[in-house]
């Protein structure tokens, strides 16, 4: 009976696996015979839609609640209802990182270019971080756009065929794409070892980490960024992606800024040289966060509700 219930559930799991995978399909299809900046609508006017009926509503403004009590109510909720919105801009707009790439120069303003060139060109390894801000892919695109390949460690979806349909959007990247796991420390090390560069974006929780402040809270986050960095001397160069306003003829805009890679301290205590460095790399994050708080996935369990 055991047996027979066990095998029940996985056929119903991979039916619906297959079910979902149908679905994601034909709106990937459907989005990308749409142009991007109207996809990039449909996706908003979607997220707008259906993200405040959504059970993890209530979260988002419980968080929202916490992280900016300084806010007043109706300014979280306009935060809240445009971090649906750009959710949903974001993943309309994955039929068309193509498109972006091929328009770079119109509708990304790229900000810092130096300090990706000079991470390129410094014979070292290194790692980018960027977090679920603006359409983040574009930061993986604009260090493909000045030749500088990077080993990327993402969140694979449950479902296997909704995996192999991002990672499809996600070519125009040409990046190695690593699912987090044991494969990812793996495949982070490898690069590293052999002077190649990483892309992270450490904003998300990591029930492995370490507590450490996030907007006056602490949040579990992931030391690796901080541990490589130091183990492999790598500098560490943020990359910020925020959404622009539309230019006059309509067209979605974007702005992609590199920054100075982030000094860490080297004192021999790796384990407290560890934790500042991911103070640091939070720091930045949040500061991020708060200039744009409507275009960050505020949806994320960041800290424990």
């Amino acid at each position: 009976m055991a047996k027979h219930s066990r095998r029940r559930r996985a056929f119903d799991r991979i039916l619906g696996h297959r079910l979902e995978a149908v679905a994601a399909y034909l709106i990937y299809a459907v989005l990308g015979l749409l142009p991007l900046d109207a996809a990039s609508a449909v996706g908003a006017w979607a997220g707008r839609v259906v993200g405040p009926r959504l059970r993890t509503h209530a979260k988002v403004l419980r968080r929202l609640q916490r992280a900016m009590p300084e806010l007043p109510e109706e300014r979280r909720r306009t935060i809240a209802r445009q971090s649906w919105e750009n959710l949903g801009r974001t993943l309309a707009e994955y039929p068309h990182i193509k498109t972006i790439a091929r328009d770079w120069d119109r509708r990304v303003e790229m900000v810092g270019a130096e300090h990706l060139q000079a991470l390129r060109d410094d014979g070292r390894p290194g790692i980018c971080v960027t977090a679920h801000l603006a359409n983040w892919e574009l930061a993986g695109l604009a260090c493909q756009k000045l030749g500088l390949p990077l080993t990327i460690v993402y969140r694979a979806p449950n479902n296997r065929w909704v995996d192999r349909l991002l990672a499809r959007a996600r070519r125009p990247l040409h990046a190695l794409l690593v699912p987090k796991g044991r494969d990812a420390a793996r495949g982070m090390v490898a690069a590293l070892r052999g002077g190649g560069h990483i892309g992270v974006l450490p904003d998300q929780k990591l029930n492995e980490g370490i507590p450490v402040p996030f907007f006056g809270r602490d949040a579990m986050t992931g030391t690796f960024t901080a541990d490589l960095a130091l183990r492999y001397d790598a500098p560490i160069v943020p990359i910020r992606v925020t959404r622009l306003a539309a230019d006059k003829g309509g067209d979605r805009r974007f702005r992609v800024e590199a920054m100075a890679p982030l000094a860490l301290k080297s004192s021999g205590d790796r384990a407290a040289d560890t934790r500042a460095g991911m103070e640091a790399v939070n720091a930045v994050l949040e500061g991020w966060v708060r200039a744009h708080p409507g275009q960050w996935m505020w949806s994320h369990n960041r800290w424990p509700d």
